[in-house]
């Protein structure tokens, strides 16, 4: 189900929803884009229009973020869970193994993609990868990295780039790429290889993942959240008193549903 959640394009779908639509689409070799939506891409999504764009353009916008599931309950949208960008990576690799699909991890250094593939390769030994490439490549290195992604024949695109990174090369190549499922993982790489941990499951269910991060890499993330979450605070202040007022919330600027929408 799409809604819309502040302007932003949002599917409420649970994890077994979101998982049938990637095997369907790597099935059917029909293309899928699937973005994650967390509390720091709502709020960048404001100020940068590719990033914008391709949340609007994708074919599915996952509830990652607590605070994005807590503000659209708020609003009075029927989200009841969240789908984690990292915990759905692994749902679909176990399907990978089960079903013989191929994945490709574009992203991060090469040593942590490459340990984050091994690992893949010790939890699920039937599992094969169609491609393994790090993310430190040139502007000209680029067609080189689309060819090997196509001549891959992979059924899956993880990539691991950062922001706006990852939409810019997206927004150059995808038509390119020949992959029927095509999604980003954010950090999922280093959470993959273990240089990064997840938030103890209370933090999670607590929507304190953020500040587990910024225990881990402070100077790094601390200004990221500390911006990203008080702007976002008040955006959400704003919208409740606007639905207090029986006011309309305003809108930003994203593309309007089905523009540019990949697979259809």
């Amino acid at each position: 189900m799409r809604a819309y959640f502040l302007g932003c394009p949002i599917d409420i779908l649970t994890m077994a929803e979101t998982v049938g639509l990637a095997r369907k689409a790597m099935r059917s070799r029909q293309r899928l884009q699937h973005v994650a939506l967390n509390v720091a891409k709502f709020v960048n999504m404001r100020s940068d229009p590719v990033l914008a764009a391709d949340v609007a353009s994708s074919d599915i916008v996952g509830i990652d973020g607590m605070g994005i599931l807590w503000g659209a309950r708020g609003l009075g949208l029927p989200a009841t869970s969240r789908v984690t960008g990292v915990d759905l990576l692994g749902e679909l690799l176990k399907v990978c193994a089960q079903e013989g699909f191929r994945p490709y991890f574009l992203g991060a250094s090469p040593a942590v993609v490459q340990q984050a593939a091994q690992r893949v390769r010790d939890e699920h030994p039937s599992l094969v990868f169609a491609g393994v490439k790090h993310g430190y490549f040139s502007s000209e290195q680029e067609n080189e990295v689309v060819r090997d992604i196509r001549s891959s024949g992979a059924d899956c695109l993880f990539i691991g780039m950062p922001t706006p990174r990852k939409e810019r090369f997206l927004a150059a190549h995808r038509d390119e790429l020949g992959v029927p499922f095509i999604m980003g993982v954010g950090g999922g790489f280093d959470v993959l290889a273990g240089s990064v941990l997840r938030a103890p499951i209370h933090m999670q269910q607590l929507g304190l993942e953020w500040l587990y991060r910024i225990y881990q890499e402070p100077r790094r993330m601390w200004w990221r959240y500390a911006r990203t979450n008080t702007l976002f605070a008040g955006i959400l202040t704003q919208a409740f008193a606007r639905q207090a007022l029986r006011r309309p919330p305003s809108m930003y600027n994203v593309l309007p549903p089905g523009t540019g929408r990949i697979g259809g």
